[in-house]
Parts: structure tokens; sequence; C-alpha cells
């Protein structure tokens, strides 16, 4: 009964999501404005993202997680980037960036737990390594997504990342000794090209550190949660924001590949086959 409901608020989600998207898709195409109609578009092929991780890595999403993702996409792209609520709400970004520290966690506690638990994979870790192997790679991609802002900020004349007024600094770049003490300065005005400015702009030191900050707290919540998740493996909360692996879809991707595979062995590695076939026959007695 639980699952039939959440699979029916997972469907309504995705509907009305997309409905919203598409709407805005319209209305950027009357309004002629080309960025946020890729926007749109770019959004609309992000919303399969779940399905598309789902059937290609054999991979089970609970309805939370799915649904916390399609929200994300839609709040970080048609609400934050369309809609300017990155502008109109100050927060707004810290709130997408802690989000994200958490799901990316999810993420890397499943891919860890799923080699743990597969009979191929000879491996036995701990729930506190696989905990912190979960925060590492939150905060990797954390850290990847700083990259590519400041990549577009650079090149591609964005302002991804958000510049912040401050009124004191401290540099030791006008230390008049030259020495490597750094001086505080209070900004009272700054001109640039003739234009007044009360305060001094940083260009987006203060909001690329926010941002892994508060991807920090996110990593270090779901680590905390995925922790507990495999200490009691698989019970409480933290079951609705994990993905499991499917065997039976897993199985089905593996005898789909087994050609393909045999092929590789046989005709680009030149693996005779009747070597493979001894090899499956041989007795292990004779071992």
């Amino acid at each position: 009964m639980k699952k039939e409901k959440g699979q029916k608020v997972k469907f309504i989600v995705y509907v009305v999501v997309r409905v919203l998207v598409v709407l805005a898709l319209i209305r950027q195409i009357w309004e002629h404005d080309w960025h946020d109609v890729m926007l749109c578009g770019m959004t609309l092929i992000l919303l399969f993202l779940p399905t598309l991780l789902s059937k290609q890595l054999a991979l089970r999403l609970p309805n939370v997680l799915e649904i916390i993702i399609v929200v994300f996409i839609f709040a970080a792209e048609i609400l934050g980037e369309v809609h300017g609520f990155y502008v109109i709400f100050p927060n707004w970004d810290d709130i997408l960036h802690t989000t994200n520290g958490f799901l990316a966690a999810a993420i890397g506690i499943a891919l860890v737990d799923v080699l743990n638990q597969h009979e191929n994979v000879k491996l036995n870790l701990s729930p506190a390594f696989v905990a912190v192997v979960s925060f590492c790679f939150s905060m990797t991609i954390g850290v990847l997504w700083e990259f590519f802002e400041c990549s577009m900020d650079m090149f591609c004349g964005t302002d991804m990342q958000k510049d912040t007024w401050i009124s004191a600094f401290n540099s030791v770049a006008i230390n008049p000794d030259g020495v490597n003490v750094p001086v505080h300065v209070d900004v009272d005005s700054v001109t640039v090209n003739g234009q007044v400015w009360q305060q001094y702009l940083d260009i987006g030191l203060y909001d690329t550190m926010q941002d892994l900050f508060v991807n920090f707290i996110g990593a270090v919540v779901f680590s905390i949660i995925g922790y507990i998740y495999i200490k009691n493996r698989g019970r409480g909360i933290a079951a609705e924001f994990i993905p499991t692996m499917d065997m039976e879809k897993f199985e089905e991707i593996k005898e789909e590949h087994q050609e393909e595979l045999d092929h590789l062995l046989h005709e680009k590695l030149k693996l005779p086959k009747k070597n493979a076939e001894e090899k499956q026959t041989d007795d292990p007695d004779q071992e």
C-alpha cells in the first residue's frame, strides 16, 4: 500500500514538473529568450536522468530519492536560472548546494554498498569506511561543480560564481613593506571606471567557499545516515534515499552483453574459444 502511494506521488510530481517546464519553454520561445529556451530544453532532458540511471545501471531508485532528484533539477534550472530565484532569494543557492551534497552522498553510499554486497566482487568494507568514501565522493562532486562554474565564468562570460559585496578585507598584496603580513582594510568607497561603490566587490571567492561549506554539511549529514543504514542493513529512514541493485535487471543486462564480451575475448584479445570452453568445464579435482 505504501509503495503504491509512493508510485502515485512520484507520477504526479513527474507530470506537474514536466508541464511546468513545457509552459516555461513556451513562454521563453514567445519572448525570444533563446538562452532560457536552451535551459528549458536541457531540463526536459535531465528529467529523464533517474529513469536512464535505473535502466542502464540496473539500480532500484527509492520513490523519495527520485522525487527529490526531479524537484532538485526543476528548482535549479527553471526556478533558479529561468525565474531568477538565485537573485530573488539570497539563500536559494545554499539550499540547492546542501541538497546536492546530500544526494551525492546517497549515490556514493549506493555505489560502494552495491560492490560491497556483490558476489563477484571480493570486498568487505566496514560501515564507517563506506561512510567516509561516500563523504569524499560527495565533496569531489561539489569541487568539480565549482570548477565548472569557474570555467563558465572565465570562458563563456557567465556569472555562475555569484559576487559578494564586502566592507573589509585582509591582504598581504597591499602591505607597504612588501612582507608576508596581511594588512586590514576597511572599505569606505571603491571607484571603478568613474563609478563609486560603497563596498568592495568580491569576485566569486565567498560564493565558492560558501557553496562548498553547505555541500560539506549535506555530505556529513547523509554519510552519518548512510552509516546507520549499513549498520542496520537497510532498515530505517535512510532506505528511502539510497539506491539498491536490481538483481533481475542486472542479470538481464549481463545476458544482453554476454555476446559482446565473448566477442571481445575471442576476437580482440585472441583468446581461443576452445580454451574458454575447457576452462568452464575443467574438473576442479585436476587443479
